[in-house]
C-alpha cells in the first residue's frame, strides 16, 4: 500500500512538474539573443538600444543575453530588410529600426523589401520629436529664411527623416536645402561643428537635451521647425511641421510625416516569431520600462522615457500603412525628388489646395 501511494505522489509531482514547465524559458534559457541596432554608433537608437537590452534581457523567461550588432545604412532600411527576409524568425533576433520605417513603402519604395505591418512591434521607448537645426554662423533661424538661399544639409540616407523631410520642405514650401547623404548621426555633429555643413535634418530632441546639451546651453544652433503630433514642452515656441500647412493637401502631408514621432525608436521582432515568444518579449519590454535600475541610468544619460506599448504601436503602423490612395499620391509628389509641389496637379478634389497663401 505504501509503496502503491509513493508511486502516486511520485507520478503526481511529474504531472505537476510538466505543468509548470515554461515551453518560453526553455526557449530562451542559456540563449544568447541579437538585437540589430539600424542606428550609428554613438546615435540616440544606438545608446538607447543598449541600455534597454541590457535590463530587458533579465525579464524574458529564461534570461537570454542580448549582443547587439550593428547594421547601418540607407536611413534603417538595411537593417530592416535583413529582419524581415533574413534573420531568424523564432525570437532570438529583435531589432531597433527607423521611426520613418512604416513609411517608407511610400516615400523610397525602391529600397523597401518588407511589409512593416507584419513585423510584430514591441515597443517604443519614447515618443520623441525631431528638427532641423541650422548652426547659428548661419543666420538661418526660420523655415522662410531657408527659402532665401542655399542651406547645406547633412543627413544620414534617403530612407531617414534627416534627409526625407527636407526634401517634402523643399518641394511644398520653397526651402533650398542641399541635401547631402550618407553621413553616420555622429559624423554630421562633427561635420556641422567644422562649417562642412550648415544644417543637419532629423535630429531627435531627445538627442539634443542628451548628447549635444551643450548646443543648447550655449545656443550654438538653430531649431527651425519641430516634427510630432504635439509640441515638447521643452521646446514649446518651436513651431510644429504642421502649422506650416496653408491648406488641406499640406496638412494631410504635414501630419504623415509628424506621426514618426509616436514610432520613435522602436523594437521589433521578424514575421513569423511564435505568438508566446511575441506575447513575451512584449511584456518583457513593458517591464523595462518600469524598472527602477534602467529607469535611473536612463536619467543619468538623459534619455527621455515615455513608452508606447506594442498595441498602440502596432495599431499606429497598420494604420499608417491604409493611408488613403488619394493621400498616397499627394505624399508621393510632395516627396519627389528635384520637382516642386504642385498641389492641383495632384489632387482630385481642387479645394484640398485652397487656401492661405504661402509666405
Amino acid at each position: 500500500m505504501t509503496s502503491r501511494c509513493t508511486a502516486l505522489s511520485v507520478g503526481f509531482l511529474m504531472l505537476a512538474g510538466a505543468a509548470a514547465a515554461d515551453p518560453v524559458a526553455d526557449f530562451y534559457k542559456g540563449r544568447i539573443m541579437t538585437v540589430v541596432i539600424s542606428g550609428s554608433t554613438g546615435s540616440t537608437y544606438d545608446v538607447g538600444t543598449r541600455l534597454i537590452v541590457k535590463y530587458m534581457s533579465r525579464h524574458i523567461p529564461g534570461q537570454p543575453q542580448i549582443m547587439p550588432k550593428s547594421m547601418i545604412g540607407a536611413g534603417h532600411l538595411i537593417a530592416t530588410n535583413y529582419l524581415y527576409n533574413a534573420a531568424e524568425r523564432d525570437g532570438s533576433v529583435i531589432g531597433s529600426i527607423g521611426e520613418t520605417v512604416p513609411m517608407a513603402h511610400l516615400l523610397t519604395p525602391q529600397q523597401v523589401k518588407f511589409k512593416a505591418g507584419e513585423f510584430f512591434w514591441l515597443g517604443n521607448p519614447a515618443v520623441t520629436n525631431t528638427t532641423i537645426i541650422t548652426w547659428h554662423t548661419t543666420g538661418v533661424r526660420t523655415l522662410h529664411e531657408a527659402t532665401k538661399r542655399e542651406v547645406v544639409l547633412g543627413a544620414s540616407g534617403a530612407g531617414s527623416p534627416s534627409s526625407q523631410v527636407p526634401q517634402i520642405l523643399n518641394n511644398v514650401l520653397g526651402t533650398r536645402f542641399k541635401i547631402i547623404n550618407g553621413f553616420p548621426a555622429t559624423a554630421i555633429d562633427v561635420a556641422m561643428e567644422r562649417g562642412e555643413v550648415e544644417a543637419r535634418g532629423g535630429i531627435s530632441f531627445g538627442r539634443l537635451k542628451s548628447f549635444r546639451r551643450a548646443w543648447l546651453d550655449e545656443n550654438k544652433v538653430n531649431m527651425l521647425v519641430q516634427i510630432g503630433l504635439r509640441p515638447d514642452p521643452m521646446f514649446a515656441a518651436v513651431p510644429l511641421l504642421e502649422t506650416y500647412a496653408r491648406n488641406e493637401a499640406e496638412r494631410r502631408i504635414f501630419r504623415f510625416m509628424s506621426a514618426s514621432s509616436m514610432v520613435g525608436r522602436p523594437l521589433v521582432a521578424p514575421p513569423g516569431v511564435p505568438a508566446e515568444r511575441v506575447a513575451a518579449l512584449r511584456r518583457a519590454f513593458d517591464l523595462t520600462m518600469q524598472d527602477k535600475e534602467f529607469l535611473a541610468e536612463a536619467t543619468k544619460l538623459r534619455l527621455d522615457v515615455e513608452p508606447v506599448q506594442a498595441a498602440e504601436l502596432q495599431a499606429l503602423v497598420v494604420e499608417i500603412g491604409r493611408t488613403p490612395a488619394d493621400d498616397i499620391a499627394v505624399i508621393q509628389a510632395a516627396h519627389a525628388t528635384g520637382k516642386f509641389f504642385n498641389c492641383k496637379e495632384v489632387v482630385k478634389d481642387a479645394k484640398l489646395c485652397d487656401g492661405k497663401d504661402g509666405d
